[in-house]
C-alpha cells in the first residue's frame, strides 16, 4: 500500500473516532406532514430535485485513494512543481475606510470574504484557523495565512454561514467573533451555535427573509450535504445567500453542485450584482459533481445568475482531499481560465483574487 494512503487510513481512523462523538440534537422533522417543504424528508434535508447521495464511504474511498481520479483539465506541464496560492497585503486603508458608495469585497480565502456595502462589514463562512478538522493533529492545513488577520478586522456586523462543514463552520473563529455580529444560518444550525456560546442567531430555511440594518438577508438553495460527525448525515440544513442592498445584490454561493437554483435565484433577486462561486474541490467529478462544481460549471452558474461580475471562491486555500484522486491544487485557476477563454468571457467579468486582495464594485 503507498505510504500516502497508509498516512489517510491513520488520519482516517483518528477522526472517526472524534466524528462518530460529533453529533447534534437533531433538526425535527415531520414524516407525515404534507405541508412540509420538498427539502425537508422525512428523516433528513434532501437536495431538490433529488440526487444521488454523496455518501461518507465515497469520501472515505476518495481519503484512501481508492477512487480513479479524472483525466487532466489542463496540460500537467503547466503546473507548478510545488503549489502556492498568490497573496498580497492587505489594503487596511481601504478596509478601515470603505467607500460609501460601492461594494468593497476582500478575499480571506477559501470560502472567507468580507463584504462591506451600506455602512456594514459582513463576513462569510469565515475560518481563521490553520486547520479545518474536527482534530488540531489531523485534517487540511492551510496552504497560507488567511489574507487579512483577525486583529485587524473591522467590527463585524453579520456572519454569513453556508452550512456546518468544517471549512465553512469553524468553531474557534465563531466563539473568537462571539455575540457582537448576527450570525444567519440555515435552519438546524442554532442549537449547535448555541452550545458554543453564539446566541445572536437569525435561522432561515430557504427563500425565507430577514433584517439586517438597511439590506436584505435571503436564504436561498443550494445543492450540496451536511454532517460534523458519523450519525448527523443531512440533519442540518445547507444554502446560499442573497443580500439586498442599496448598491446592488450580492449572492453568496457557498458550497453547492451545479443546478437549476441558479435560475430560480436570478428570476427572484435579479440582476446580480456580485456573485461569490465556487470553483475548487471537483475531483473525481463523477462523484462530487453532485456536491461541487468544476470551474466549467461555475461559469454556466454565472451565466445563469446574469451576475455583472463574478469572484471565483473555495480554491487555492486548503487541500480538502489528497490528489489523486482529487484534481491537483494548481489545477482549478488553470482550467477556470482555460474554460473562460473557451466561452469567450472576459477576465474582468469573473474574477479570479488573490489571497487577501480588495476590489471595489460600483
Amino acid at each position: 500500500m503507498p505510504r500516502s494512503a497508509r498516512s489517510a487510513i491513520k488520519s482516517f481512523l483518528a477522526l472517526a473516532i472524534v466524528l462518530s462523538l460529533a453529533g447534534c440534537a437533531p433538526f425535527e422533522f415531520a414524516p407525515r406532514d404534507p405541508s412540509a417543504p420538498a427539502h425537508h424528508g422525512p428523516h433528513s434535508f434532501v437536495n431538490v430535485p433529488p440526487q444521488p447521495v454523496f455518501t461518507i464511504w465515497t469520501q472515505i474511498r476518495c481519503l484512501i485513494g481508492l477512487e480513479k481520479p479524472d483525466p487532466p483539465a489542463v496540460d500537467p506541464a503547466l503546473f507548478p512543481s510545488v503549489f502556492k496560492p498568490e497573496t498580497v497585503k492587505p489594503d487596511l486603508g481601504r478596509i478601515r475606510h470603505p467607500d460609501p458608495s460601492a461594494i468593497q469585497l476582500t478575499w480571506i480565502g477559501h470560502s472567507s470574504f468580507l463584504i462591506q456595502v451600506d455602512g456594514l462589514n459582513i463576513l462569510t463562512d469565515p475560518v481563521f484557523s490553520r486547520r479545518v478538522s474536527p482534530v488540531s493533529f489531523a485534517g487540511p492545513v492551510r496552504l497560507a495565512p488567511p489574507g487579512l488577520d483577525f486583529k485587524d478586522l473591522p467590527a463585524i456586523d453579520a456572519v454569513l454561514i453556508s452550512h456546518n462543514h468544517y471549512d465553512h463552520m469553524d468553531k474557534p473563529t465563531l466563539q473568537r467573533l462571539g455575540n457582537g455580529p448576527r450570525a444567519f444560518v440555515p435552519l438546524g444550525h442554532h442549537r449547535r451555535l448555541a452550545g458554543w456560546g453564539v446566541f445572536r442567531v437569525s435561522e432561515l430555511d430557504w427563500w425565507q427573509t430577514s433584517f439586517l440594518g438597511p439590506v436584505l438577508v435571503h436564504c436561498v438553495p443550494a445543492r450540496h450535504n451536511s454532517n460534523r460527525g458519523l450519525f448527523d448525515i443531512d440533519q442540518d440544513l445547507w444554502s446560499g445567500w442573497v443580500v439586498e442592498t442599496k448598491k446592488g445584490n450580492i449572492y453568496f454561493a457557498g458550497d453547492t453542485a451545479y443546478g437549476a437554483h441558479f435560475r430560480e435565484i436570478a428570476a427572484r433577486f435579479g440582476p446580480i450584482r456580485l456573485a461569490l462561486l465556487p470553483i475548487g474541490h471537483y475531483g473525481p467529478h463523477r462523484l462530487v459533481k453532485i456536491v461541487h462544481m468544476d470551474p466549467a460549471e461555475a461559469i454556466l452558474a454565472h451565466l445563469d445568475l446574469g451576475a455583472a461580475l463574478s469572484v471565483a471562491m473555495h480554491w487555492g486555500t486548503f487541500p480538502m482531499s489528497p490528489a489523486p484522486p482529487s484534481e491537483p491544487l494548481a489545477e482549478p485557476p488553470l482550467y477556470f481560465k482555460k474554460t473562460l477563454n473557451e466561452a469567450g468571457l472576459s477576465p474582468a467579468a469573473f474574477q479570479l483574487l488573490k489571497i487577501g486582495q480588495t476590489i471595489i464594485i460600483r
